[in-house]
């Protein structure tokens, strides 16, 4: 179930709310740049493994397309000019490299059933798709959880590497209006109204897998936090600019180190 935005008059004075454009060039050269540093955060974090992984932020222009990291090139390595610009049927409109077909098979349909999904994430980063193989949700055992307490699902259909549109369209069914997914014997999948949500909900997930991992090895039992106490910490973590925000001293961090990608 999804997380509305609290009123804007709720917000401390000053806060920094995601950036409008006039001018949808600027606007995709911003979101091309925002992508890059979403990637070399997630290279820093180790979420890559081979080939796999991608994070996905539709035009602001050409809605039924999508800008995906090229097949095969280090996370660590993207620059704005490397990224493909690919259509909801397949077609690369921009860009030389090899596309992800899974990328494809996965995110198009995501974006195609989500109008308000701006970006996707999806890697197999090893909590995640460790906790994948429980086949169950995640407890609400710590404030961070809680953000996404009934607010996300599990995909149990897993069938091999995720190559045609039909099983991209099983997980988007299966994701709802939920900004998460665990995909059973897979890894995790988030979404979100930005790239800063979208990339802030996978780390913050893949941390609560781990926590919740860690825990489970102790042997003792798992305290959980009571459903409407969860339900009211979500409402306090989980909306959208919660994620947005979450992401900034990250973003900070990447913007500062590459100079290329300041905005």
């Amino acid at each position: 179930m999804a997380v509305p935005n609290p009123p804007i008059e709720m917000f401390p004075k000053n806060t920094p709310f995601p950036p409008t454009f006039d001018d949808v060039k600027q606007e995709r050269e911003f979101l091309k740049k925002k992508l890059t540093g979403a990637f070399r955060i997630f290279g820093k974090f180790g979420f890559s493994e081979g080939v796999a992984g991608h994070i996905t932020v539709r035009d602001p222009e050409h809605k039924d397309y999508f800008w995906v990291n090229p097949f095969g090139l280090s996370f660590n390595l993207i620059r704005p000019e490397d990224l493909l610009l690919v259509t909801h049927e397949g077609e690369v409109v921009e860009g030389n490299l090899p596309l992800n077909k899974a990328a494809f098979a996965i995110h198009s349909r995501i974006h195609a059933a989500r109008p308000d999904v701006i970006a996707a994430a999806h890697a197999h980063s090893i909590y995640g798709k460790t906790f994948s193989t429980l086949g169950t949700l995640l407890a609400p055992i710590t404030q961070d959880a809680c953000a996404f307490y009934k607010d996300h699902v599990v995909f149990d259909d897993y069938s091999g590497i995720v190559n045609e549109l039909e099983e991209g369209d099983r997980i988007a069914k299966a994701l709802g209006d939920s900004k998460a997914a665990i995909l059973q014997n897979h890894g995790l999948i988030t979404v979100g109204n930005t790239i800063d949500e979208a990339a802030w909900w996978f780390i913050t997930m893949e941390r609560s897998c781990q926590a919740e991992l860690l825990a489970r090895q102790t042997g003792g039992k798992l305290i959980e936090i009571d459903h409407e106490t969860a339900m009211r910490t979500r409402a306090e973590l989980g909306f959208p600019l919660a994620g947005y925000f979450q992401f900034q001293p990250m973003w900070q961090d990447i913007s500062a180190s590459l100079e290329f990608i300041k905005v």
